[in-house]
């Protein structure tokens, strides 16, 4: 069963049971898979493409979230974030951060790196294995914090 197909159930069902939040989560990413469709893309859409769609639309949720808490809004703030956990439920497992920090280490020895200059080798190589997998800035942070350790 694809994103769309599992999206469409868990709509349903969420409309059977009247929960508005769920409806609007899973509405938004039935939208944005609808738009990826029609945006002239002239083949299947990838299991990276349902990833790429669902970290954009988690990621819209974060910086909302931050603007609303800055704004006083927590009323609004609690439903992006509720939105947010929704749409993460599509995701595939996050990695704990001891986890990206053994693939790193074992990352940093296998191309030699030597210091934060060889950051962007190091992330180049990590962000391909880990999309979807892990935090983009996160693996950085880690990533910088151990090539700065060798470098020492």
């Amino acid at each position: 069963m694809n994103l769309e197909e599992k999206v469409s159930e868990e709509l349903k069902k969420a409309i059977k049971e009247g929960d508005r939040t769920r409806m609007d989560a899973l509405r938004s990413i039935r939208a944005s898979l609808l738009e990826l469709k029609k945006s002239g893309l002239n083949r299947e859409i990838t299991n990276d493409d349902e990833i790429k769609i669902l970290n954009s639309l988690v990621k819209k949720r974060k910086e909302a979230i931050e603007l609303y808490e800055k704004g006083g809004r927590t009323d609004l703030a609690e439903k992006e974030r509720k939105e947010m956990e929704i749409i993460k439920q599509f995701l595939p497992e996050e990695m704990s951060e001891l986890e990206i920090r053994n693939y790193l280490t074992n990352l940093i020895q296998e191309i030699g790196a030597k210091s934060t200059a060889d950051l962007g080798k190091v992330m180049g190589k990590a962000m391909k294995e880990l999309k979807g997998k892990a935090d983009g800035s996160l693996v950085q942070s880690i990533a910088r914090e151990l090539l700065s350790q060798s470098s020492q």
